[in-house]
């Protein structure tokens, strides 16, 4: 098939509502301009943990392809995270259980289920040299072997929807990340998420351009036959609103949203806090998933602080990565300070620790010094919050209307979404920087 890189389009701005039927209308002339008569489609679209209207965006789309193609598979981007159920499917869609054709007639609704090898099927590889050029020497190796979804491989057309948001591995979310990690096999999910860890989520989160992660991600997305598109979005947080929407392929459109996205989900204060209580909404059903809750919040909270995870729904630690449990959780220079003893656990577990340990020392000597204390108020017994490295708190003895008062507390009562950051004495607010110092061959950092 011939392609054609198709022209940005844009809708909205930081602060705007877009109406659906704007929503609509612009879906509607923007994909005018792709002929997908007779193509396979691939529809690669995030999972319940994202705020997007989906069914609205789904129906533009459906009005758009079915004259056009019934050859349109639905590819859930779960990455790692655990399959949705039909009901689960059902609601984030927009079509009643079971009955998928009757909205979406000729689509096909699939998870992204990684834990099924024939799911996946290989495009190639990246090599050591290539992983050092692109990670500023943060990786030195080995090579990492590039599988992605075979739906998604064998489509003609692979066509991203999703939102775009600070993100603790690769600075803003969306864009080719719905391809890798969202749809992609293990191999690269571990490396990306380690080589996130080593500039630390603080120092990557919110963080503008191109970093090296998604320099990463981007080269192994250029690997993918079929032609690329995405239609990018910022959410309101929490809402099924939209303040923005691009279409255009998935560098262009993702860097589109990023910078709106910067405008509208970074929230700045003039001076840190004592302590934040993190109010987790339910789509977070473990806390592998609800750890937003503490490093969207933690560059707010002063050295010695505490954060406090509040989602007395949670049970697990993390229903897909036992590791993190066996592991617990600790800052990045516990692991490399004992490099050998950790560097065969999965790296995406290594990270996912760190994330939600945050900033600290360790040393032989000294042991792990952490910069503020993480509490989990959750249905998770204290036995096993402390075992695994965290502070407990009883849910049932948290009044939030007293935290509220409490004017060393900050509440968010939608916790995941926005990044809170401080702003820099004397001048504009920055975004952070990756720290760039080199690594270890073996990819740990030296």
């Amino acid at each position: 098939m011939t392609t054609m890189v198709p022209a940005l389009h844009t809708l909205g701005g930081p602060g705007a509502e877009l109406s659906h039927e704007d929503v609509s209308a612009f879906i509607g002339e923007a994909l005018a301009d792709i002929d997908f008569r007779g193509q396979r489609v691939a529809l690669v679209v995030p999972d319940g943990t994202r705020t997007c209207p989906l069914p609205l965006l789904l129906r533009a789309v459906h009005a758009v392809l079915a004259p056009q193609t019934d050859a349109v598979t639905v590819v859930i981007a779960l990455g790692t995270h655990q399959g949705m159920t039909p009901e689960h499917l059902a609601r984030h869609l927009g079509y009643p259980e079971g009955e998928v054709g009757s909205v979406y007639p000729g689509w096909t609704v699939i998870n992204h289920e990684s834990w099924r090898p024939e799911t996946f099927t290989t495009l190639g590889t990246i090599t050591a040299d290539r992983l050092a050029e692109l990670t500023h020497g943060l990786l030195n190796g080995p090579e990492v072997t590039v599988r992605i979804n075979r739906h998604v491989a064998q489509a003609d057309i692979a066509l991203v929807i999703g939102p775009v948001f600070p993100h603790e591995v690769v600075g803003f979310s969306g864009g080719n990340k719905y391809f890798f990690p969202g749809v992609s096999g293990q191999e690269l999910i571990d490396l990306s998420h380690w080589v996130g860890a080593l500039i630390t989520s603080a120092d990557m989160i919110g963080t503008s351009g191109i970093t090296p992660v998604r320099a990463l991600i981007n080269e192994a997305s250029r690997l993918i036959p079929a032609q690329r598109l995405a239609l990018c979005l910022v959410v309101a947080s929490g809402t099924d609103s939209l303040h923005a929407i691009a279409f255009g392929t998935p560098e262009d459109a993702w860097a589109a949203c990023a910078e709106i996205s910067a405008e509208t989900h970074v929230t700045y204060r003039d001076a840190p806090v004592r302590r934040v209580l993190s109010i987790m909404p339910s789509k977070y059903e473990d806390i592998w998933t609800a750890a937003k809750g503490f490093y969207k919040l933690e560059p707010i909270v002063a050295d010695g602080g505490e954060v406090i995870i509040y989602a007395p729904h949670i049970t697990e630690i993390s229903v897909m990565h036992p590791h993190i449990a066996e592991i617990g959780y600790h800052n990045r220079d516990y692991f490399l300070g004992q490099w050998d003893r950790f560097k065969d656990v999965p790296w995406g577990d290594l990270a996912h620790s760190t994330h939600l340990r945050g900033q600290g020392t360790w040393s032989p000597a000294d042991g792990e010094r952490n910069r503020v204390q993480v509490t989990l108020a959750t249905g998770i017994p204290e036995d096993v919050v402390r075992a695994v490295n965290l502070d407990y708190l009883d849910p049932a003895t948290v009044d939030i209307a007293e935290y509220e008062a409490d004017p060393d507390t900050f509440v968010e009562p939608h916790a995941g979404e926005v990044l809170y950051r401080l702003r820099r004495p004397g001048g504009p607010p920055g975004t952070g920087e990756p720290d760039g110092r080199s690594a270890g061959p073996d990819g740990a950092q030296g």
